[in-house]
């Protein structure tokens, strides 16, 4: 079975590299950027998380078979019932520690694809899990932890005016 490490880099590290550097495990995740544009002003879709009830943006380990836009995809659809078309060139990357029950924490890069969102389905897999919220690119940024994907967030704004 396919455990999400891919040969990703950021800042120039490989997670190969940054896993021989003894600190944590390090894997590679995608995740959808799903937006709409409403009234000329585009708008960011987010969830929530499913213990904690953070904001997020929907986000999943790597499939092995298909390629990190069309995971994002498939994570949008199963977190948030997103149908829309997934853009294939990754607008940014950001990281997070993900704590796991029973087993050691993991540093994860995620690789963020924009998806245009067609319509929302009412009936999908984690549908009474998760909250979904559509917000501005500049409120979005601020639901978020990660000051990372917050940068991507604000700078979404810009890029799709």
């Amino acid at each position: 079975m396919f455990d999400g490490r891919s040969r990703a880099t950021i800042d120039g590290l490989s997670t190969e590299s940054l896993s021989l550097s003894g600190a944590l495990p390090v894997y590679s995740q995608s995740a959808a950027l799903c937006y709409c544009v409403d009234a000329g002003q585009p708008q960011i879709l987010l969830i929530t998380t499913r213990r904690a009830r953070r904001w997020i943006i929907p986000k999943g380990w790597l499939i092995n078979g298909i390629s990190p836009s069309q995971t994002a995809a498939r994570e949008a659809w199963e977190e948030a019932g997103v149908v829309g078309i997934c853009g294939t060139e990754s607008l940014g990357r950001f990281a997070y520690v993900k704590n796991r029950p029973n087993k050691a924490s993991a540093l994860c890069l995620v690789d963020v694809f924009p998806l245009h969102v067609q319509r929302l389905t009412a009936h999908f897999p984690e549908a009474g899990e998760r909250k979904r919220k559509w917000f501005s690119p500049k409120k979005a940024a601020q639901r978020v932890a990660s000051p990372e994907l917050a940068i991507l967030l604000r700078g979404f704004g810009h890029l799709s005016q």
